[in-house]
């Protein structure tokens, strides 16, 4: 039997690393068990799951807690209302840190983002620092069911922030990505205070303008079939400024 080669050998050690899945919910007590099921029985090993409940009326929080009673890998934390995305993904991040996690994933919880594509990303954390999930990669635009006015505005958002900024990303608003350890310690998490898409932006740009190495693997995104979107027209306002203060904050040195 030949011996395995240092790039197997360094495959199997990157995707054996701890990696915590967080999942930010209000209202998704359809989808939240179907989906923590999915992940475990495709990722049995090495992977945990931090639900993030903003107190949800329809009973999310009840349904993972039970979960959580029989299964180790899953974690809840409930915030005592509806306080955003952006903040429920900074809780995450350092709930990750704190237990010394060396791979962080962010993903929807409405089935968006396929739980199989989970592997593609973990796998191209090989050669960089962060690897996003692209609905937009090489030109090409995988969403399904989306209507035309939401597609304009998604990839509307995208080129705009591209522009803007100069981050080489083609899907910089992307909730679907993985970061290293030492992308999330380096960032000044406490500087973040956007939400929605602008959270999403910010990141990327903190990350980027760090100098650390990011990807971008190509997903398949399909809309919700079950419950309503979180997105607001608050979220795409602060979205068109925030890319301009981003760059001022650059230009100026005080990012």
């Amino acid at each position: 039997m030949h011996d395995k080669s240092k790039k197997e050998v360094i495959d199997e050690k990157k995707l054996s690393a701890r990696t915590l899945i967080i999942i930010p919910t209000y209202n998704e007590a359809l989808n939240i068990c179907r989906l923590i099921g999915a992940i475990l029985e495709n990722y049995p090993d090495h992977v945990d799951i931090l639900v993030i409940d903003d107190s949800s009326p329809d009973g999310t929080a009840a349904m993972v807690r039970r979960i959580e009673a029989d299964d180790s890998r899953v974690r809840l934390l409930v915030r005592p209302s509806k306080l955003g995305l952006g903040t429920a993904y900074l809780m995450g991040f350092r709930y990750a840190l704190e237990k010394g996690y060396a791979q962080i994933i962010e993903m929807d919880a409405d089935f968006s983002h396929d739980p199989a594509a989970i592997r593609s990303l973990r796998e191209a954390m090989q050669d960089a620092d962060l690897v996003i999930g692209s609905r937009y990669l090489n030109n090409t635009v995988n969403v399904v069911n989306w209507p035309l006015s939401r597609l304009i505005l998604s990839k509307g958002a995208s080129i705009y922030t591209r522009w803007i900024t100069g981050m080489p990303i083609s899907d910089p608003t992307s909730g679907f990505k993985c970061f290293s350890a030492k992308v999330l310690r380096s960032i000044a998490l406490g500087r973040i205070h956007s939400q929605g898409y602008s959270f999403q932006i910010e990141i990327n740009y903190r990350a980027w303008k760090k100098g650390f190495v990011i990807h971008e693997v190509p997903i398949v995104f399909v809309d919700r079939t079950i419950g309503k979107s979180k997105m607001t027209k608050k979220n795409i306002a602060e979205a068109i400024w925030m890319v301009w203060w981003l760059k001022l904050l650059s230009i100026t040195g005080r990012l």
